[in-house]
């Protein structure tokens, strides 16, 4: 049992309108070495919520004015609810259940309390409520040096970013990420969701502009068997698979008009139908919202709806282009090359000077996606040590239509005199490029553009005819 002393400054409300329950509890938790309040329904609770912060709330059940599944209802829809441990008289345990799954209770407990278990429940509580204290300060922290979540930055327009993303993530309220392709939305949901108090729920994503119109709504929603032509089976919606979690929608103006319409209604009751069903689920679902498109202009066209537009933009987080923060670079590239080493396998340690100031001189239409894809590519032809100019695409920084030609091979590499066969230059090829990749066939595959399966294919043909190829000089 832990020592009195590690509860000081651990603040539990509880909740109970009949007084000689409620005294007799908090002098015990006091006891205990907490810091009690107290208060005679859920009105109340709320009222004395304005001048003291519970870390803890105990409450019961069945109350006048307001009861404790309100309370709860409440605070959580405040994005302030704290864990709750709920006590409840015989014959409620079912009411009780269903409060911890709806509206997300640490715990119940029945009455007559047993002192020993309220105190264990208690203490667990708290813990869980020091620890969010805690990580909150961590992740704020590290914001600071330029780390969110999977999120890197310490450019003014991250930081401002981050900040945003930290004041929001708590609450329940609608978001609007809105951004370049290639800028980082879907992370930006995904940190908002890891901060908030729905980290334990599930996160879902749907790329709205992935699916057609006719599929829109049963993905989003579900369907009954037999709501249409081939469905065998009830299948839940992204929104039934989101409850008490988040669900991203991403490129939110290539939903159909229609489904915007019937999203809307959701979003304002909470409840909505599977496709062919007959009774109205509630759920409890987070959503953000994130688009490519210039907003005024998806408005304008009518391709984004404004009385959904109005209902999702409570916060916006206007995501900035890699060309705008180009200081961003140095952290970015270390923290995707030491993803793109664990992924491939290599020890790359860093670009050179000459690499850092050729990427600062690209505009990055593709923004932070494309400078994965080209510290990609870096790091298999890098293998180790630093990246260097050679191992960036040939084109990197050209425009399309002043591309020069595709030099494949340099002449005091590769000899090949009249007379060689597409077999033996092929072969020669492959030769080459084991030699460059010190017999890495993986990487060797990626650089010829092949899978791994077909050079292998090839090496064993190679190996019918005379040996191991890579063992053999070109």
């Amino acid at each position: 049992m832990a020592n009195q002393t590690n509860w000081q400054g651990t603040n539990v409300l509880i909740v109970d309108d009949e007084e000689a329950q409620r005294a007799p509890l908090a002098a015990m938790v006091s006891a205990w070495g907490f810091n009690a309040e107290t208060a005679g329904d859920g009105q109340e609770a709320l009222e004395k919520l304005a001048v003291f912060s519970p870390n803890v709330i105990v409450t019961d059940l069945m109350m006048p004015r307001m009861d404790g599944f309100e309370l709860m209802k409440r605070l959580g829809a405040d994005g302030n609810m704290p864990p709750a441990i709920v006590l409840t008289a015989f014959g409620n345990i079912e009411t009780a259940i269903q409060t911890i799954h709806d509206l997300g209770a640490f715990w119940f407990l029945e009455k007559p309390i047993q002192p020993a278990a309220l105190r264990v429940l208690l203490e667990r509580a708290a813990s869980q409520s020091q620890l969010a204290v805690e990580t909150e300060r961590l992740h704020r922290q590290l914001s600071y040096s330029g780390v969110l979540v999977d999120m890197v930055g310490t450019s003014p327009q991250m930081q401002q970013v981050f900040t945003v993303i930290q004041q929001v993530a708590p609450s329940k309220a609608a978001v609007l990420v809105t951004g370049e392709s290639g800028t980082g939305k879907e992370l930006v949901a995904r940190a908002i969701h890891q901060l908030s108090n729905r980290r334990a729920g599930p996160f879902v994503p749907l790329n709205c502009a992935a699916l057609p119109e006719t599929l829109m709504e049963s993905e989003l929603f579900g369907y009954e068997k037999g709501a249409f032509t081939g469905a065998l089976e009830r299948r839940a919606g992204c929104f039934e698979l989101a409850q008490h979690g988040t669900l991203l929608l991403d490129e939110l103006a290539e939903m159909p008009s229609g489904t915007q319409a019937k999203l809307l209604r959701v979003l304002e009751d909470s409840r909505f139908r599977r496709l062919g069903g007959k009774t109205e689920i509630s759920v409890d679902v987070r959503v953000i919202a994130a688009t490519n498109r210039n907003v005024d202009e998806a408005l304008k066209k009518g391709d984004l709806r404004e009385d959904l537009y109005y209902r999702l933009n409570v916060f916006q987080i206007a995501l900035p282009p890699l060309r705008q923060r180009l200081n961003d670079l140095p952290v970015l590239c270390e923290t995707l090359i030491n993803h793109l080493n664990k992924k491939h396998e290599c020890n790359v340690t860093s670009v050179n000077a000459e690499v850092m100031d050729a990427f600062k001189k690209y505009q990055w239409p593709g923004n932070v996606r494309e400078l994965r894809n080209v510290l990609e590519r870096a790091v298999i032809m890098a293998g180790e040590g630093t990246i260097q100019m050679a191992h960036l695409p040939y084109d990197f920084g050209v425009s399309v239509g002043s591309r020069p030609p595709v030099q494949v091979f340099e002449p005091e590499n590769v000899r090949l005199p009249v007379g060689t066969t597409v077999a033996e230059a092929e072969k020669a090829l492959i030769q080459l490029t084991l030699q460059h990749t010190k017999n890495n066939k993986t990487r060797a595959a990626e650089i010829l553009g092949i899978s791994l399966k077909t050079l292998f294919n090839k090496l064993k043909e190679y190996g019918a005819s005379g040996g191991d190829v890579a063992d053999q000089p070109i």
